[in-house]
């Protein structure tokens, strides 16, 4: 299952991004999970909870947004929708992917104390 070694990757960026916060102080992780990423939510999910308290993340929740794949036209930039078209309609150009591939970390929510 490579969604652990994702998590535990995800936990890597968290600490470097919190610094000089705690795993501890964070709330909730969002990652967008696109559509084409090779990444299955559910087993992210409990990739996550498996890791969370091991790696001082014992408070945080995760929160997973799908993103769907989105096609443009290589050569005009015309949106061409989901699902894959050979084509652009208005210039004939090559479709190429625009979003939908990656897996990101979107947003970290921390609470922290009054300094």
């Amino acid at each position: 299952m490579h969604e652990v070694s994702l998590i535990e990757a995800l936990f890597d960026q968290a600490d470097r991004a919190i610094a000089p916060h705690r795993p501890g102080d964070v709330r909730r992780i969002t990652l967008r999970v696109g559509a084409l990423s090779g990444v299955e939510p559910e087993l992210l999910r409990a990739a996550f909870e498996g890791c969370r308290g091991e790696r001082g993340y014992h408070r945080a929740s995760l929160l997973v947004r799908d993103e769907p794949a989105a096609w443009r036209c290589a050569a005009c930039g015309e949106a061409l929708g989901e699902a894959l078209p050979l084509a652009c309609a208005r210039c004939g150009g090559d479709a190429r992917l625009a979003q939908g591939d990656a897996l990101i970390l979107e947003r970290l929510e921390l609470e922290v104390p009054d300094v």
